[in-house]
Formats: C-alpha cells, sequence, structure tokens
C-alpha cells in the first residue's frame, strides 16, 4: 500500500471519534453524513477491524478503535507541529488558536495575559470566544479554556488543571445600607433585595452558605429583584443600589478598596466553583497550543492564590 493511502480517512475517522456522532462531525467537516460513513467503512474495510460499535441511539470506539485513534491523533499533532515548525525557522507559536473563557473573569483576569503572551509571539493568531456556559472543547473545536464550575468527573480527552476556587462575599453599595439597612444574620438576607446572576437556561444561581460540617456546602434560592446572566452587569446593579449581591472577590475586590462597595455579613463569606484551565488532549504537544498553556498555567495559579491568601487574611 502506498503511504499516502494509509492517511485517507484518519481526520474523518478522528472527527468522528471526537464528535461522537456521524453527523455532528460531518457539520465539523463540511461534509454529507453519508459522506462520513462511506470513508469511515472504507477505512474499516481496509484496516480488517471494526472501529466504532454503533447502535441507534449511540457510537462508540472498539478496542481497536481506541488504539488506532491513540495512534492517529499523535500523528496528526505530529504532523501540524512541524508543519509550524517548517513556517518559522525560530520555531515561533504560529497560527490560529481557539480559546474560550467566562465572560467577566475572562475580560478581566485572563484576556490581558493572552493579550501579552501575543505582544510576545506576534505569528500566533488568536481567537478568543467568551461563554459561561460549559461547553464542550470537542465538538465546538476548542483548543483551550477556562472554566468556573464544571463536571465532577472530566472527559478523558480533555485534560484539566485545577488553580483556585471562587471567593465568595456579600456585598452592597453604601447608599443602599443607607436607605435599607445592614443585615445582622443570614436570615435578615430574606427581607432584603438581592440581585442574582441568570444562567443560560433561565434559572438563578442559589445563593452558596457554609454546611454544618467543615468542607460542606449549602445552596439556597433566591428570589431576585433583578437578575443578570453577566457578572459585571450584577456588580452594575449593585453598584447603583438595587440590592445585596452574593459576588466574587475577582470582581468586586477593587470596589470595596474604593469604597463603592461594602462587604455585608462577612462571616458569612464562602468559597464558590473551582476554576479550571481545560484542553483538548489531542492537541496539547502542538507548539502554540503549548506555548500558551505554559503561559497560562503559573499565572492562573498566581491568581488563585491571591484569593486564598484572601481567603486566610478573613
Amino acid at each position: 500500500m502506498h503511504a499516502s493511502e494509509r492517511l485517507k480517512g484518519i481526520d474523518v475517522f478522528v472527527a468522528v471519534a471526537d464528535c461522537g456522532s456521524f453527523s455532528a462531525a460531518a457539520e465539523r467537516l463540511n461534509l454529507t453524513g453519508s459522506a462520513v460513513s462511506k470513508s469511515v467503512a472504507r477505512l474499516e474495510e481496509r484496516l480488517g477491524a471494526r472501529l466504532f460499535n454503533r447502535t441507534t441511539r449511540s457510537l462508540a470506539l472498539t478496542d481497536a478503535g481506541v488504539l488506532f485513534y491513540k495512534s492517529c491523533t499523535s500523528v496528526l499533532a505530529e504532523l501540524e507541529e512541524v508543519e509550524h515548525a517548517l513556517l518559522s525557522q525560530e520555531h515561533e507559536p504560529h497560527g490560529k488558536v481557539r480559546i474560550d473563557l467566562p465572560a467577566s473573569y475572562g475580560r478581566l483576569h485572563v484576556l490581558p495575559l493572552i493579550m501579552d503572551f501575543v505582544r510576545l509571539h506576534p505569528m500566533l493568531q488568536p481567537h478568543i470566544s467568551f461563554t459561561d456556559r460549559f461547553i464542550d472543547p470537542v465538538y465546538e473545536n476548542i483548543d483551550i479554556v477556562v472554566r468556573i464550575g464544571g463536571p465532577d468527573t472530566w472527559p478523558a480527552n480533555l485534560g484539566h488543571e485545577y488553580f483556585g476556587a471562587q471567593r465568595l462575599i456579600f456585598c452592597a453599595s453604601p447608599d443602599y445600607v443607607r436607605r435599607c439597612g445592614y443585615p445582622e444574620n443570614q436570615g435578615e438576607l430574606d427581607n432584603h433585595q438581592c440581585i442574582g446572576y441568570l444562567q443560560s437556561d433561565g434559572l438563578v444561581t442559589p445563593w452558596f452558605f457554609r454546611g454544618a460540617r467543615p468542607g460542606e456546602m449549602e445552596r439556597r434560592a433566591v428570589q431576585p429583584r433583578i437578575a443578570l446572566g453577566d457578572g459585571e452587569g450584577a456588580v452594575t446593579a449593585v453598584l447603583a443600589g438595587h440590592g445585596i449581591g452574593q459576588l466574587p472577590t475577582w470582581l468586586t475586590q477593587r470596589h470595596i478598596e474604593q469604597g463603592t462597595l461594602v462587604e455585608v455579613l462577612p462571616d458569612l463569606a464562602t468559597d464558590g466553583l473551582p476554576m479550571h484551565l481545560i484542553w483538548l488532549k489531542s492537541r496539547e504537544n502542538i507548539p502554540k497550543v503549548r506555548a500558551l498553556l505554559d503561559y497560562l498555567r503559573p499565572r492562573l495559579t498566581a491568581h488563585g492564590r491571591l484569593i486564598e491568601a484572601d481567603r486566610a487574611a478573613r
């Protein structure tokens, strides 16, 4: 068999494995579902092995498929790495890298880091989106993701690294406290107007409280006067005196220091959701992805430690 024949259908096979369905792979590759199905069938015939177990409801790699997938992704990553290395004699990170960030945290704390990195590597072309919902990096073809929260168990095809947890505090504007009073305990929060965070599913994020046992977290539903689907928007509403909000310190610290926000019920400050740096394992050895990951890891971890230091000081 000619060497070029061995490459036929590999990109389609990897796309199907990554996306979990023929239709999703067809959409990503701009092919018809029939073309994708036939390509995989020809590949299986050439290899003499079934790569997928198919049912009407699911598609899963066989043992042979898992082995072949690992080899294919390794080869494709090496090919891309060599291609980019040839494009730059100095092995500069080069080309497009897709990044998705949480809206407010991303704009305030991650985007400046990426801009500094781009200044050091002008041949890099970052494509950056901002999404608070948890996305599927495989399906949406995203190289690197930063997320607040996420699943308890991460898919095997994703690399992930914890770099800290949010610190949540209750806060209000000085004007609101003058008009409506300062709550003395958790129960009195029910007598106050509150600002809520609106999730992408239309539900309002509950407020978090420490549980009875160490490390335990309780959630309590709230009925907000105003609910906003953006952290900076929620801060704007609290600053305008419309109610009390439970907000992360990375979003409120500047306003607390300036006196435009005041913390209420500091004893109720608590840890929020964990923060993670996430990436596609199949692309982690590509120079541009690896270089950006290596740049972000220590800097995000340093920010996580600042949050932990603030926690310890309280």
